[in-house]
């Protein structure tokens, strides 16, 4: 999977990762991967990562519960969140294929 333009520099940037390492790059590159695949499962629909919005911000959280090997307790600590995007999308979805005019 290639990221998006900017993401692992900006995903960098949040963890305060101001150093060159191409195995760090790799690594996050991994995490960033599989965040974005948890949260797309998650919400029932790929979303954009490169706008600064919820799902933007749970994939970088995801991203520093992951670096710290705390994964476990990502998905005690931001259930609420995760669960809101759920239900958004699906009322999104819902609005999409039930319109009212």
């Amino acid at each position: 999977m290639t990221l998006p333009e900017g993401l692992l520099t900006d995903v960098k940037n949040y963890l305060d990762i101001t150093w060159t390492d191409s195995d760090i790059d790799s690594k996050l590159t991994g995490i960033i991967t599989r965040g974005t695949k948890y949260i797309d499962r998650i919400a029932g629909v790929e979303q954009d990562y490169t706008e600064e919005n919820k799902p933007r911000e749970l994939l970088f959280d995801y991203c520093r519960y992951a670096r710290s090997n705390a994964l476990d307790q990502f998905k005690i600590n931001y259930l609420h969140e995760i669960l809101a995007l759920q239900m958004d999308k699906e009322v999104e979805q819902y609005e999409i294929d039930n319109p009212t005019t």
